[in-house]
């Protein structure tokens, strides 16, 4: 006999049983749907890549999280730790059978060897969607406007928190901290995880007691979003492109959700917060970045983050022509301990019927049966043993369905019984007025 070998699952990582994967993928579909409508395509990358794609510009902790290792042939590999530095390879492989601007979306596992907490996995899923190839405030616009859309078409109340990482290295510039910017970027970046005091002490320990002192009052500046701009404009030497970008991107944010409301949207009025403090760790990011919290429950962190790069697809390619993009993720993992938080996950099987087993015989019949309601937009199940109907029917309770349909001696024809599980009750009806019943 085999050794007895204990069935267990690596810290940081689930199984999901159906009803839980069952959310997960109708979020899924929910997310998917809304990106397409804007126009996003589909793509596939592998999980495992090259450690020196992987390696080449994530920067900071993650290179610290990655999972890498030598395979059967001693090549080093690593598995991705996001979908975005797998996008830039992507680009510059297939360059030239892509039209620009690419509008794309990819919505799989990553894996990062990182502390767990609630919503924060070993491996866990990213929903991404990017625009590549082109250096637009419009573009910038079209990522925060999907965001919003993708969420509140989920039911939830957001706000999303705008920066511009161009904008803090001119601060850094100003100051003259320019060299040290990588470092005082993840430190910014960490405030919210260590708070001000140890942030202040890390800052003073990197730029000294000054500029440690002019870095937090350019992070916490306050007010609405055209304050806080005019603001850290100032604290950066004056008027210049990055501040230019913020307020074109401010300006369409308030035109778009004024249409909104005039259609008789019910949306927030100005969901969008300039915040100096949002940096965003990975070195890639170069322009605009943003964070999006649930109103309902900030403790959670960020649900939804992303920014600009300019171009990350070139430290892959030759040809250096520069081919900019924004982009964005969901997580979904935080967003399900979210939603799970709120009381808000949808509860419904999508399988809503089965038709009994009274005829094991009749298994061929019974699935063109199945056929039928399938075709009406069903979902449709077939119980493959005969057992005693009462224990179906608890089989199709546990299930979480509605309906059991016991089929007669001719299933295709004639009449059936239609069991109503919630009701406790069962009627004779066709095929036809059984299937008016269940939708």
């Amino acid at each position: 006999m085999a050794a007895y070998i204990e069935p267990k699952v690596l810290k940081g990582f689930r199984d999901f049983l159906p009803p839980a994967e069952i959310v997960r993928r109708g979020l899924i579909e929910k997310i998917e749907n809304t990106f397409r409508s804007f126009g996003f395509v589909p793509i596939d990358t592998p999980a495992l890549e090259y450690a020196e794609i992987l390696l080449g510009k994530g920067g900071g902790e993650t290179e610290k999280q990655i999972y890498r290792f030598k395979d059967n042939g001693e090549r080093d590999v690593a598995l991705r730790f996001d979908l975005t530095v797998p996008f830039a390879r992507y680009v510059a492989l297939h360059k030239a059978e892509l039209t620009f601007p690419f509008k794309r979306y990819h919505i799989g596992k990553v894996w990062r060897g990182e502390n767990t907490q609630r919503g924060r996995y070993r491996e866990f899923t990213q929903c991404d969607f990017d625009i590549i190839g082109s250096d637009s405030a419009a573009a910038d616009f079209e990522i925060l406007y999907l965001i919003r859309t993708a969420l509140l078409n989920l039911g939830l109340d957001i706000t999303i928190h705008v920066n511009h990482r161009g904008l803090f290295n001119r601060f850094l510039s100003y100051i003259e901290q320019s060299e040290k910017s990588a470092d005082i970027l993840r430190t910014v970046d960490k405030l919210s995880k260590v708070g001000a005091d140890e942030t202040k002490k890390t800052l003073t320990d990197l730029a000294g007691e000054q500029n440690a002192e002019k870095i937090l009052e350019f992070i916490g500046a306050k007010g609405d979003f055209t304050e806080t701009l005019n603001r850290i404009t100032e604290l950066s030497g004056g008027d210049c492109p990055e501040s230019e970008r913020l307020a074109s991107l401010h300006w369409h944010m308030l035109e778009a959700v004024s249409l909104d409301e005039a259609a008789g949207e019910n949306k927030k009025a100005d969901p969008f917060i300039l915040d100096p403090s949002i940096t965003r760790g990975l070195d890639y990011y170069t322009g605009v970045v943003f964070e999006t919290f649930l109103n309902e429950l900030p403790d959670i962190g960020s649900i939804c983050s992303g920014g600009r790069y300019d171009n990350l697809a070139g430290l892959y390619s030759k040809d250096k022509d520069s081919i900019s993009g924004v982009g964005s993720s969901i997580g979904l993992d935080r967003l399900l301990a979210a939603l799970e938080s709120l009381d808000k996950l949808p509860t419904e099987n999508n399988c809503r019927v089965a038709i009994a087993c009274v005829d094991a015989d009749k298994s061929g019949q019974y699935q063109a049966l199945a056929g039928k309601l399938r075709q009406e937009g069903i979902p449709c199940e077939v119980f493959t043993d005969k057992i005693d109907l009462v224990k179906q029917y608890i089989l199709a309770e546990k299930k979480g369905l509605r309906y059991v349909i016991i089929p007669g001696e001719n299933p295709l024809d004639g009449a059936i019984t239609l069991r109503d599980l919630a009701e406790r009750r069962n009627v004779e009806v066709s095929i036809e007025e059984a299937v008016l019943k269940i939708k």
